[in-house]
């Protein structure tokens, strides 16, 4: 035995977790329990996009979405089932869940009672973080004010009633899949906890608000540069111990301190070669472990192969146990900080505090966070144009990717194509569910329980007790969000594709005047309409291609996220677009494309070329083509100069010709 074994008792682990749900609740349910018989030791859940968005599954925008990137929970019956013989009391739930939070949360609490747990010992978190949301993954309703105030409203609530739960996990993960630097990631993160703070500040009495302060987590990233990483997350420590005292007056240590959880780097995960990614995700996991001052409490790993599709059980089970082994193989958790007095540690992590520093500053003379989105939206799209240009530069090397392309076939691509689908017939199982549940229930305490949630939101009162009492009377998802947006209003977030050219034009020469010769025979400029049919709000694919064609000089028309098929195929006949995009990241590509096709021909719009971009395989690319669409593209064309020259070429084949 070690001299540390001797000294002092080993830490003890991080929450084990796994970000997972699909097709149906009750799927969901069996998925849950077993990955806790593997050693799993907290749930977190991952919610389908009419359910992050606020409609049912038989709303006409869920549509092909229902269950494909989570579960569906579209009432109390769902969540019951979602939980069924797993007892609330004794789990840590995490709900990544945003414009919908007050509502799953008043639902768990609805189901935790039923089975008889006393509300002030749950334990978990609810991610209901608004802000982050109109940045980078777009599954908002409302505008930032009356988000901002839901927010606290859940805050306040859990303060007084579950006082174990961590009411807003501010999320920085997403801002780094957007392509925020680490200060990016920083200042835009704790930008969003002071905005926060700052709304819960005179809603609880003065002695109460450092405890307060003490439950607000954080959910972050770690991306494959781990130094870099791990000098963040000891960054964030310092940053958010020097807010809470300096700005919010926190004497105790304890409430001062940076709890977090995080999912390890999702965006370098890639197509090609994917078995590689075991490696990228083991590397990032050591950001968030290897440094005691900076450990996460809570990790979840994705798995190998998320850049194809969905995990199957095996699959998550595999990033589970490269937790376990971590944790329990290694002797990691024996030993206090590696990193204290390092000096290159040092120098790195008060950089990233500087530049943070510096950006907050600069947030706080725009107003704030809040007042800020337009600009922090801008510089995360600009960022990202960036990180791509090094990766087509070959300035940033990814294995298998732009260097050591070739590779012997991968023997973890079995038969199923190395992924999970879901049954299509799921979704109209899921539909009769649910209008058995509205026929089922009593309509009378319906409406009555959403007069009280309205009335309660116009009156500017707390909305979780109203909230938790429709939960019981059996009011849907769809029905709890209708009342939001009627009192609050809905909201288009900004897409921070500026109409003007970047100075970032080098290499686009050839391409540039390929689009002016194109333009001189079209007899005005090349119009490409971008668009993102359906509810998903992962933009930053749809953004760099907008970006991208603007600076080869296009005349691009992008109005952001969930559109439907029907507006985009008006908003082609009105701009007189000569090319189409599609981007799609959610799984449902297959009846979305198959609906704008149909009403392109419908609409004369025909001769038009329709191009898709997302996560497809290849079985789905090939009947896509024979869907009538032009081009396909997949994670794995990175390079979007070759992009920009097919859309020329699709659009004026004389440039085929001269090439």
């Amino acid at each position: 035995m070690t001299e540390t074994n001797k000294d002092r008792q080993a830490d003890r682990p991080w929450l084990f977790r796994t970000y997972a749900g699909h097709s149906t609740a009750k799927a969901s349910n069996a998925l849950y329990r077993s990955n806790l018989s593997k050693g799993q030791t907290g749930l977190s859940v991952a919610f389908d996009l009419p359910t992050q968005t606020g409609y049912d599954s038989d709303h006409i925008l869920a549509k092909g979405e229902v269950g494909k990137v989570g579960v569906p929970v579209c009432h109390l019956g769902d969540m019951r089932a979602l939980f069924d013989d797993i007892p609330l009391e004794q789990m840590n739930t995490s709900m990544t869940i945003n414009a919908t939070a007050p509502w799953l949360l008043s639902l768990y609490i609805a189901v935790a009672e039923e089975q008889g747990a006393d509300i002030s010992k749950l334990q978990g978190t609810v991610q209901n973080d608004l802000i982050k949301e109109y940045l980078s993954r777009g599954t908002y309703i409302c505008p930032p004010k009356p988000s901002l105030k839901m927010i606290a409203d859940v805050a306040e609530y859990c303060y007084s009633n579950v006082p174990k739960w961590n009411p807003m996990n501010v999320c920085s993960y997403h801002l780094q899949e957007a392509g925020a630097t680490p200060e990016q990631e920083l200042s835009f993160a704790l930008a969003t906890a002071q905005a926060v703070l700052d709304e819960l500040r005179p809603r609880v009495p003065e002695e109460d608000f450092p405890a307060m302060v003490g439950r607000i987590s954080f959910f972050v990233n770690a991306g494959i540069r781990f130094v870099t990483e791990m000098c963040k997350m000891r960054a964030f420590v310092d940053l958010w111990d020097e807010i809470c005292e300096k700005r919010y007056g926190v004497e105790n240590p304890k409430f001062r301190r940076f709890r977090y959880g995080v999912q390890v780097n999702s965006l370098g995960l890639t197509e090609q070669q994917p078995e590689n990614n075991v490696y990228r995700i083991l590397i990032e996991m050591l950001a968030v472990t290897l440094s005691k001052k900076a450990r996460a409490r809570a990790v979840q790993l994705p798995a190998w192969n998320e850049a194809l599709g969905l995990p199957r059980p095996w699959d998550q089970q595999w990033s589970l146990r490269m937790q376990q082994i971590m944790a329990y193989e290694t002797d990691l958790l024996e030993y206090e900080d590696l990193f204290d007095g390092n000096p290159a540690v040092d120098a790195k992590v008060e950089a990233l505090k500087d530049g943070a520093r510096h950006e907050l500053a600069n947030l706080d003379s725009m107003g704030g966070a809040v007042a800020a989105i337009d600009y922090m939206k801008g510089r995360l799209v600009d960022s990202n144009a960036e990180r791509l240009n090094r990766i087509e530069k070959n300035e940033t090397i990814v294995v298998g990717v732009n260097k050591w392309t070739e590779g012997e076939p991968s023997p973890l691509m079995t038969g199923d194509g190395g992924i999970m689908t879901v049954d299509p017939a799921m979704e109209a199982d899921q539909v009769d569910r649910l209008q058995g549940w509205k026929a089922d229930r009593d309509q009378a305490a319906v409406d009555k329980a959403l007069a009280d949630l309205r009335a309660a939101a116009q009156a500017g009162d707390n909305v979780m007790p109203a909230s938790i009492a429709a939960a019981k009377a059996g009011v849907t998802t769809g029905e709890w969000a209708a009342q939001m947006r009627a009192v609050f209003g809905e909201y288009r977030g900004p897409t921070g594709v500026s109409k003007s050219v970047s100075n970032k034009t080098e290499g686009l020469e050839d391409i540039r005047e390929a689009v002016n010769m194109a333009s001189d025979r079209l007899g005005r400029r090349l119009k490409f309409l971008v668009g993102k049919p359906g509810l998903d709000g992962h933009s930053n694919g749809a953004e760099q291609i907008a970006f991208r064609a603007r600076d080869c000089g296009m005349d691009i028309d992008y109005e952001g996220i969930r559109l439907t098929p029907e507006e985009l195929v008006k908003a082609a006949q009105e701009t007189r677009a000569h090319v189409v995009g599609l981007s799609i990241l959610s799984g449902s590509h297959m009846p979305l494309v198959e609906d704008l096709m149909d009403r392109m021909r419908g609409a004369g719009l025909g001769h038009i070329p329709v191009i898709v971009g997302g996560i497809i395989p290849d079985n789905d690319a090939a009947r896509l083509l024979e869907m009538g669409v032009a081009k396909v593209y997949t994670p794995k064309d990175f390079e979007l100069n070759a992009i920009m020259k097919d859309i020329v070429m699709l659009v004026d084949p004389k440039v085929a010709a001269a090439e």
